[in-house]
């Protein structure tokens, strides 16, 4: 069983193993596996990956100090949380280390999310015998030309036949594919990767690019928040069907060919975190005080219809 537990530093919080003010709390407990070294996987923007320099406490811009397992246990009694997100980086033994948390985590009786690079189908299996009911697949590179020079130690396919098997393992909608926003890919490529995720069942949970001090990506500029709300409805179009009111210019979304009433029917959460039940991700990819681009609670009325003015 491992000693040890990384924990966002806004779990850590809620939980009360940490004393600090909130500004949103998290309504999922966001947990990783600890490893005292880096990642073996080596992807450009990861904080984690094996030729990273960054801060080993930091995934995106978001500090996971570790604390002690029993002490995260009782915590996670005391947080009021929907649900508990394991995320993993690959070291040897952490597909055992999964196993020995879900056990860990049993009593607790809350549903599990682990996101997790490809696994066998028996895996997967087991972990659905151990309470998990949904997997996060971070496919992160929504180009297949940029994958590779991102993420070095998957192939495109690979990631995508995974996918495939989180559902048929899991059913339709229980694989959230993990979308970064800003990695270098076109508007086409990320709209593109919606409709093949729809296509097979799966579900897209979008990101915005973090630069991380210490990564291969940390010179690159994050999307603007602009650029992100139109990705934003871009996804929820092909969500519904209605990819065909996305307008191009060449490779980028110019506008939306939307009429009055499909707007005034757009909900608030098209511009909210999109994740897991009880998911609401605060701050990961932006610091307090600056608008969200994912917001972890419904926006004001006035700033989403300032949004929609924006981008419409």
């Amino acid at each position: 069983m491992p000693e040890m537990v990384r924990v966002s530093y806004g779990t850590a919080i809620a939980m009360g193993l940490i004393r600090a003010k909130l500004l949103a709390r998290p309504t999922t407990a966001y947990l990783m596996t600890y490893w005292p070294g880096r990642c073996s996987n080596d992807c450009a923007f990861c904080a984690q990956a094996r030729s990273s320099r960054a801060d080993l406490e930091k995934l995106s811009r978001v500090v996971w100090p570790s604390f002690m397992l029993e002490d995260v246990l009782e915590g996670l009694k005391k947080g009021n949380f929907a649900r508990i997100c394991l995320q993993t980086i690959d070291y040897p033994g952490m597909v055992e280390d999964v196993f020995d948390l879900l056990e860990a985590f049993s009593d607790l009786n809350l549903p599990i999310s682990v996101s997790i690079t490809p696994v066998d189908s028996e895996t997967l299996e087991r972990f659905k015998e151990r309470g998990v009911d949904y997997i996060g697949v971070g496919l992160d590179v929504a180009s297949e030309r940029l994958f590779r020079e991102i993420k070095p130690d998957l192939s495109w396919e690979e990631v995508w036949d995974f996918a495939g098997r989180v559902i048929d393992v899991f059913g339709r909608g229980k694989a959230l594919l993990h979308v970064i926003v800003g990695l270098g890919e076109t508007d086409g490529e990320l709209v593109n990767t919606f409709i093949r995720a729809r296509e097979i069942g799966a579900d897209v949970s979008i990101f915005a690019f973090t630069p991380i001090k210490g990564t291969r990506l940390e010179n690159r500029e994050p999307p603007s928040l602009e650029h992100y709300r139109k990705i934003q409805l871009a996804k929820y179009l092909v969500s519904i069907g209605k990819e065909d009111a996305i307008v191009f210019d060449g490779d980028s979304i110019k506008g939306f060919a939307l009429s009055k009433d499909e707007v005034a029917k757009i909900p608030t959460t098209v511009f909210m975190t999109h994740g897991c039940p009880g998911c609401n991700r605060p701050y990961y990819n932006e610091r307090p005080g600056k608008e969200p681009y994912n917001y972890p609670l419904a926006p004001k009325r006035e700033d989403f219809e300032r949004t929609l003015r924006l981008i419409l």
